[in-house]
C-alpha cells in the first residue's frame, strides 16, 4: 500500500456515511498509510487513526440529540449552531474520550485541511502530538460559515477546510501518493450550485479571501469531481460514495436516518471489498 492515500470529504452530518466506511476498514484491519480529510471527514479520520471503532458512531449518532450538540437557541444568541466547545472539548476530553496516545503512536500520516480566511486558500496541518493543538485544528476544519465562529491558530484565521479544498486528493498526490481511495458523501451525478446567499457574506467583510473562496466553492467542487472521474477511469482512484438516494442533510438530527446512512457506508465498503483489496495491492507503473 505504499504511495496510497485515503481522502475523506466533509459534509456535516452526511459524514456518518464516511464513519460507516471507516468502521468497515477497521473491522477488516485495513489501514491506509496516508489519510487526509476536511471538516467531518477529518474528524472521522482522526478516530480511524486512533483505532477507536465505535467512537464515530457514538459521537455522531448517540449524542446527536444532546442539547449542546445542535441548538437553534444558541445560534440565535451566539450565531453558533453546532456546540463547538462541546464537540471539541467536552466530548473528546470527558464524555467520549479520544485516545491521544494511540493516535500519536499510529504510524499513518494524518493531514487536516483548513481554509485561510485572509487568502481564501487551503492550509494543511499534519498530525501533532499536542493534544489541544489537534483539537483546535479539527475544530477549525469543521467551522462552517454562518454556523460556527472563525478559529484563530498560529497567527491565522481559519474556517472549514471544505471551502478551499473540498476533496483534497491533489494534496495527497503532492505528498507522493499515486493511488487514492476517496470517500465521498454525495451521490454520483451531484453538482454543486452557485451560492444564492452572497449578500449574507458581508458578515465576513474582514476576511475577503474567505468570501472569494465561498463564492467560488461550487466551481472548485465540480472541477475536482471531474478530475476524480478522470483519475478513476485510469485506475488511479477508487471512489466510495452513497449509492442510495441521500436522506440526510448537513445538520440532520434524526438518529434513525443517521444510523441508516452509517450502515449504508459500512455496506458500500463491504460490497467493494474485492475491488478495494485489488486496488490497494496493485502496483501502478
Amino acid at each position: 500500500m505504499n504511495q496510497t492515500g485515503l481522502v475523506l470529504e466533509g459534509g456535516g452530518m452526511r459524514g456518518v456515511f464516511t464513519a460507516g466506511v471507516l468502521r468497515y476498514l477497521m473491522d477488516h484491519d485495513i489501514y491506509i498509510p496516508y489519510v487526509i480529510g476536511v471538516s467531518a471527514g477529518a474528524c472521522n479520520g482522526s478516530s480511524y487513526i486512533s483505532r477507536q471503532k465505535e467512537r464515530n458512531r457514538t459521537v455522531n449518532i448517540d449524542y446527536i440529540n444532546h442539547p449542546e450538540y445542535i441548538s437553534l437557541k444558541r445560534y440565535l444568541r451566539k450565531r453558533e449552531l453546532f456546540g463547538m466547545d462541546f464537540l471539541f472539548d467536552t466530548l473528546p476530553n470527558e464524555m467520549v474520550p479520544f485516545d491521544f496516545e494511540a493516535f500519536n503512536s499510529a504510524k499513518e500520516r494524518f493531514v487536516v485541511g483548513t481554509t485561510d480566511c485572509h487568502t481564501g486558500e487551503p492550509v494543511y496541518f499534519e498530525k501533532t502530538d499536542k493534544k489541544q493543538d489537534m483539537l483546535t485544528i479539527l475544530r477549525a476544519s469543521s467551522s462552517l460559515p454562518f454556523m460556527a465562529p472563525v478559529v484563530s491558530y498560529q497567527g491565522k484565521f481559519l474556517m472549514d477546510g471544505g471551502i478551499a479544498d473540498p476533496i483534497p486528493v491533489k494534496k495527497s498526490e503532492q505528498d507522493g501518493n499515486v493511488k487514492n481511495v476517496v470517500v465521498l458523501t454525495r451521490n454520483k451525478g451531484y453538482q454543486k450550485s452557485k451560492p444564492s446567499f452572497g449578500w449574507l457574506l458581508k458578515r465576513y467583510r474582514k476576511h475577503p479571501g474567505l468570501i472569494r473562496a465561498i463564492l467560488d466553492r461550487h466551481n472548485r467542487y465540480n472541477q475536482i469531481l471531474s478530475y476524480l472521474e478522470g483519475k478513476e477511469a485510469k485506475g488511479e482512484v477508487l471512489l466510495i460514495r452513497p449509492q442510495e438516494k441521500l436522506e440526510v442533510g448537513r445538520v440532520e438530527r434524526n438518529p434513525e436516518k443517521l444510523l441508516k446512512l452509517y450502515e449504508q457506508g459500512y455496506k458500500e465498503a463491504g460490497s467493494m471489498h474485492s475491488e478495494l483489496t485489488a486496488f490497494l495491492q496493485a502496483v501502478l507503473v
